[in-house]
């Protein structure tokens, strides 16, 4: 069993290093408490582009394209849904994944009470191989002008959240802070957050975004993973809402 985790390690590294979230709504990496409103409908086009080489190999760029829905009529629960396409380097092997979520907003349960979201994702269609089942709970909290402060945790598929050495580890912690830089622009977002664990979605992410209308927005950001065998991903994420 212990070889059979490692093989499966070294074909992630091979095939999905910097491995691309089906997904909810975000900061840059990590899901964020905001849940889509009712009856809109979101498209991501997240594109994650390999910094370095590896080995004097050059990897395969990962993109996503998924759609998310919101579908809760109640203004103080909210709920979304979302499914993706997966590309890794032309591979569209099993590239279905799912996610869901559902949350509350700031100040809805009571007065200054936090964002709440439980959630999942990245559920693929194939058993062992792309159903990474992570399940999550953050809550949020905006503190003035310092912007808002997110925390929370993690946990997903024992049998592939694993180290570079196929040892489990499937769990970790969310952070994340995130701002709208008024003090240049409206249009102009900031964002740092972080995935706990060694595994191939533990990274440090940091980016900016753009509003170039109303409802489109472009990321641009970078991925440290904390596993070094991972190298940084620069990400270009295309945010458009109907």
């Amino acid at each position: 069993m212990k070889i059979l985790k490692v093989f499966v390690v070294n074909i992630a590294i091979l095939l999905m290093t910097g491995i691309v979230h089906a997904t909810p709504s975000t900061q840059i990496w990590i899901p964020s408490t905001d849940v889509q409103a009712f009856k809109k409908t979101h498209l991501g086009i997240d594109t994650y582009i390999k910094a370095k080489s590896r080995n004097g190999m050059t990897e395969p760029t990962v993109t996503n394209v998924g759609l998310t829905a919101g579908i809760s009529p109640f203004e103080k629960i909210q709920l979304e849904i979302g499914i993706d396409y997966r590309d890794t380097g032309g591979d569209h092997t099993y590239p279905i994944l799912f996610n869901a979520k559902i949350g509350t907003p700031e100040g809805a349960l009571f007065e200054g009470s936090p964002a709440i979201a439980i959630g999942g994702f990245d559920f693929g269609t194939k058993s062992d191989i792309t159903d990474y089942n992570i399940i999550y709970g953050l809550v949020a909290k905006t503190v003035g002008k310092f912007g808002r402060f997110s925390a929370g945790y993690y946990t997903g598929n024992d049998d592939l959240l694993l180290d570079i050495n196929g040892n489990e580890d499937k769990d970790g912690v969310l952070l994340s802070w995130d701002r709208t830089i008024s003090e240049i622009s409206d249009k102009l977002w900031a964002a740092v957050d972080y995935q706990g664990g060694k595994n191939s979605y533990g990274a440090l992410s940091f980016g900016a975004a753009w509003k170039f209308a109303k409802n489109v927005g472009v990321i641009f950001g970078y991925d440290i993973y904390n596993e070094s065998t991972y190298k940084p991903t620069a990400t270009l994420q295309l945010d458009i809402d109907f």
